[in-house]
């Protein structure tokens, strides 16, 4: 049997990857050839890409339409055979075969949806090794592999899951936090609906781990087919004894269910995430107390983020040790970056820690769409700093990164060439804020709204100096006072846009 993959991750949906599906089936008529959806490889400049499997390994075809389905029938693609849109062995492709790819590793390959397709390709190995040890001895594995959490300050997991492991109560939960909200992130969703059992299955050990029966999954209502393939992958999970009252018959119980946020930003925030799971307006609480200690309605609760999690199979299928070996300082194990914005080559760049920004930029994304230089770059969502030139060389990590200046995040790269204004760019910041606040703190929700008026009148030239002194003092209450990362951040992307691109803001002399 011939088999012929077609992507339905929802960036290849947006190019027309149902439609292209449709009409290769349709054109097979009696031919023993079965169409089997999948993830995206996450070279997205090439969706829809559709492969086809022959002995040599799987060839691809690029940027197929469904115009050109009967071209590749009758130049025999099923056997591999050359055609315009034929980049070889995918495999080998130059965007891919140099990344580490751990987490992302079936992403692409399986059928999302088939338990016999993740377990033929390493699948539930790490679940299977967690039931034979204890809670002590799962948690010692992810502290020592150096995991850290991939949604933003990097804070190690494994001291998370010790607290929650330490904590007594009738009830613990696991939270995943998958309201992906940043600017040019998209790592959470595809991996969703490329390759849904590995979350299932890293909640599952962390359930385990900790003492944790149940877990839910937030996702933003803006992703409506890793929704779709999340529950239908859950589904699958109960029958094949995964999730429910005993384990892969073990003496574990876990049951796991899908949660849809309603769009709010500030809901990534994991107190914001709690509040919205307990039916409330989604808010930030002040802490302490810590959601370790008092989280889901008022349990002890684990919250990692969804590369978090669902880099746990591996570390308990290889051992610390081999995570470990991968990385660059405090930083281990891999990152999955998002190459966004002005990007020719946009798409999933999974490497160990240590990367340059250069590299991610120039090697993997190919330089600017549009050819032109690069004038700036952001890291890390809306609320991360802008990088210039003179970054080019720093090494992604998180402490590397926070010394120029930057911060990593959940992983997102957005790139701009020269034509952009940073002045609007600043401003957006803080507008973004103002929209975006859920009003608790005055420093973000006062502040934002100022900011963008004393933005305002700097651009229009007037008395720049007493309002850039202005700005400052307002960026620092923002920093200082504010309950979390919304109000706290915003200041970044503006004070670095100030600071690299002062006459985008009609300032003659350089700011400090």
């Amino acid at each position: 049997m011939i088999k012929v993959f077609v992507p339905l991750d929802s960036a290849a949906l947006s190019m027309g990857a149902d439609e292209v599906a449709t009409a290769i089936s349709e054109r097979i008529g009696s031919q023993d050839v079965t169409v089997i959806r999948t993830g995206s490889r996450g070279m997205l400049w090439l969706e829809p890409l559709v492969e086809v499997e022959t002995a040599a390994g799987r060839i691809g075809y690029a940027n197929v339409s469904v115009d050109m389905v009967p071209e590749l029938f009758v130049s025999d693609f099923l056997s591999g055979a050359d055609h315009k849109s034929k980049i070889g062995l995918v495999q080998d492709h130059e965007f891919l075969k140099s990344q580490n790819r751990i987490t992302f590793s079936r992403v692409g390959i399986i059928d999302p949806l088939s338990i016999a397709d993740y377990e033929s390709h390493g699948g539930l190995a790490g679940l299977r090794k967690a039931l034979t040890m204890s809670a002590t001895s799962i948690v010692e594995q992810v502290t020592e592999s150096g995991l850290r959490g991939r949604g933003g300050a990097g804070f190690p997991a494994g001291i998370k899951w010790q607290t929650v492991l330490n904590t007594e109560s009738d009830q613990k939960y696991i939270c995943c936090n998958a309201d992906e909200g940043d600017s040019g992130t998209f790592a959470d969703r595809m991996l969703m609906e490329g390759d849904p059992f590995t979350l299932i299955e890293g909640m599952i050990i962390a359930g385990i781990a900790v003492g944790a029966t149940k877990g839910l999954i937030y996702v933003r209502s803006e992703y409506p087919h890793a929704i779709d393939i999340l529950n239908r992958a859950i589904a699958v999970a109960k029958e094949h004894k995964l999730l429910g009252e005993s384990v892969l018959g073990s003496a574990f119980e876990f049951e796991l269910e899908v949660r849809v946020g309603a769009g709010s930003y500030v809901c990534g925030e994991e107190t914001a995430m709690l509040e919205s799971l307990e039916g409330k307006r989604g808010m930030v609480r002040a802490k302490p107390p810590i959601p370790a200690l008092v989280g889901l309605f008022g349990k002890p609760t684990v919250i990692n983020n969804v590369m978090t999690l669902s880099a746990v199979p591996m570390i308990l299928a290889d051992g610390a040790a081999a995570y470990q070996a991968l990385g660059d300082e405090r930083s281990r194990g891999t990152q999955v970056f998002q190459l966004a914005g002005n990007i020719k080559q946009g798409g999933i760049v999974e490497v160990a820690f240590g990367v340059t920004l250069g590299e991610l930029i120039d090697t993997y994304g190919g330089g600017t769409l549009t050819g032109r230089p690069v004038k700036t770059v952001q890291i890390g969502g809306p609320l991360g700093a802008y990088l210039g030139k003179d970054s080019w060389t720093v090494a992604m990590g998180y402490e590397s990164l926070a010394q120029a200046g930057g911060m990593l995040g959940h992983g997102g790269i957005v790139v701009f060439d020269d034509t952009v204004n940073m002045a609007k760019q600043a401003r957006f910041a803080m507008e973004f804020c103002a929209e975006e606040s859920c009003g608790k703190c005055t420093p973000c929700r006062i502040g934002s709204t100022r900011g963008v008026e004393v933005i305002d009148r700097i651009v229009a030239g007037e008395e720049q100096s007493k309002n850039l002194e202005l700005l400052e003092d307002l960026c620092e209450v923002m920093a200082d006072g504010s309950l979390c990362a919304m109000g706290g951040l915003t200041p970044l992307p503006v004070r670095s846009a100030l600071k690299l691109f002062p006459a985008d803001f009609g300032i003659k002399s350089g700011v400090k």
